[in-house]
């Protein structure tokens, strides 16, 4: 049992080294009705990633005002993300999330989301993204859109890539 453990351990660790860790903070405004604060979502994302890959688990609020009955509004998603094309400091993701809403009655969240990331410097990246949040539940089910931006720390510097490549042409005319 032991070696099983020191295995897998050591084969963790080795994956863990070829990534980076990162810390993100994102606001959003969806588009339900309301006020600003029902409107208003916060999340708090912490994950790995690898080259184009990455995979964070996101916590936040479906809205920030307060909830009646045994519904909270809180969350814990799954989020894998992709960087599709970078151009400079600029690059296009596509995140495909699942999660669980507690206590509430649709509370299956599925998320579709896009963004611009604009790299500052190699530990903090901007976001401008949008996307859409479908609930599910046993009887019913409800989709809404959003909008929103993000603030992500890398714990150690390294650099993002894209799936797609852009060739830079070198011939003389």
């Amino acid at each position: 049992m032991m070696k099983i453990f020191l295995s897998v351990l050591l084969l963790l660790a080795g994956y863990m080294s070829f990534s980076q860790t990162y810390i993100s903070l994102a606001p959003s405004v969806t588009n339900t009705a309301g006020t600003l604060a029902d409107k208003s979502n916060l999340a708090l994302e912490i994950g790995q990633q690898w080259d184009v890959f990455s995979l964070g688990l996101d916590i936040g609020q479906t809205t920030l005002s307060p909830i009646g009955a045994k519904d909270t509004g809180s969350y814990l998603e799954l989020r894998p993300n992709l960087n599709i094309f970078q151009e400079g400091k600029f690059t296009n993701t596509f995140t495909a999330g699942i999660g669980y809403v507690f206590g509430a009655k649709n509370n299956l969240l599925t998320e579709v989301t896009y963004g611009i990331e604009y790299t500052c410097t190699e530990q903090m990246h901007f976001n401008v993204f949008f996307g859409n949040y479908y609930y599910s539940g046993r009887t019913a089910a409800t989709s809404t859109s959003f909008f929103g931006i993000s603030a992500a720390y890398y714990f150690k510097p390294g650099k993002t890539a894209a799936l797609i490549k852009r060739e830079k042409n070198n011939q003389v005319n």
